[in-house]
């Protein structure tokens, strides 16, 4: 299949990893690249020697085109820039800030800018900076999400109306036919993070992956909204939260209450009880750990035959 995001990234399909923490190293980026999608390195859980180290690492292990996911709120975020820079990374997809800060230098690089919002005005933000494409992701996504909570379903067509640059739906999307769907509202490409959580490749604990196929319907929530809204899947941390929230917890005590390394200790440790484990809602769909290339080839195969059938 070709299109403006296969294009784009010199893929052969319009499926990308996304770059989430603890979960996304250099062995699922490159599976999924090497599978014919787009893998991303994340390097929001990243010192910035451990991103050198992975970019180069994904580079011996594939010699297709890969990218890296930057939160532009992260602390080391300059050095992050000039090793992306310096490793001459083709790819790179930028959430959680201002793209115009950004975006310029990466071009002036050579590198291709994708940024993920949550809104239109977001969308048209992005576009005004340069960015070559967008990520729009829907409320039902896993991890940290938009204030606005606004569906997939009301998303990706909003945004596909605002823009002219090419969009990748993402929020919610698990299977192939959740892919045709998001193209059939004007996708070109999605973004897939909870299922690739479900790889045999990802860096995240046996311990999440298990608890992420266990997971059904209702099992996941958005919280700390008064910090920024994360969704995560309910846990003891999780019900902590709930209560000091409704009990008009401040933005101090929710800190205090999240404290250092809540993530690395749920996702990357396994510490299911005590740690935040962000996953998207579509978990309740996932029943299998997987290699990552049987997960792109059923999405691949599902969403071929799902265009194939006639409507009933």
């Amino acid at each position: 299949m070709q299109n403006r995001i296969t294009r784009l990234f010199n893929i052969s399909l319009p499926i990308i990893q996304a770059g989430m923490i603890w979960a996304s190293g250099w062995r699922l980026a490159s599976a999924v690249s090497n599978a014919g999608g787009l893998g991303l390195i994340g390097s929001g859980s990243m010192y910035p020697e451990v991103l050198r180290e992975h970019i180069r690492q994904c580079k011996a292990a594939t010699d297709k085109p890969f990218g890296v996911n930057v939160p532009l709120l992260y602390p080391d975020i300059e050095q992050h820039i000039q090793i992306i820079i310096a490793e001459k990374v083709p790819i790179v997809f930028t959430s959680a800030g201002n793209p115009k800060t950004w975006t310029a230098r990466l071009k002036e690089n050579g590198i291709t800018v994708v940024h993920v919002v949550s809104s239109s005005k977001f969308a048209l933000k992005a576009q005004e900076a340069g960015c070559d494409a967008i990520v729009a992701e829907g409320f039902e996504a896993g991890g940290h999400n938009g204030r606005e909570e606004t569906t997939t379903m009301v998303l990706i067509p909003a945004v596909c109306n605002a823009v002219h640059i090419p969009v990748i739906a993402a929020g919610g999307i698990a299977t192939g036919r959740q892919m045709m769907a998001s193209m059939v509202l004007g996708a070109e490409g999605v973004q897939i993070g909870s299922r690739f959580v479900a790889s045999n490749e990802a860096s995240s604990h046996i311990h999440f992956k298990e608890a992420v196929v266990k997971a059904g319907e209702g099992d996941t929530q958005l919280s700390l909204k008064q910090l920024t809204p994360v969704r995560l899947l309910k846990n003891d941390f999780f019900e902590q939260a709930q209560k000091a929230e409704a009990a008009g917890a401040t933005v101090e005590t929710l800190k205090a209450l999240l404290g250092k390394g809540r993530a690395k200790k749920g996702m990357f440790e396994g510490d299911l009880a005590n740690g935040e484990l962000e996953i998207g809602q579509v978990c309740a769909l996932i029943n299998h750990i997987q290699p990552a290339a049987t997960i792109v080839e059923e999405i691949w195969n599902e969403f071929i035959h799902a265009m194939k059938q006639p409507l009933k």
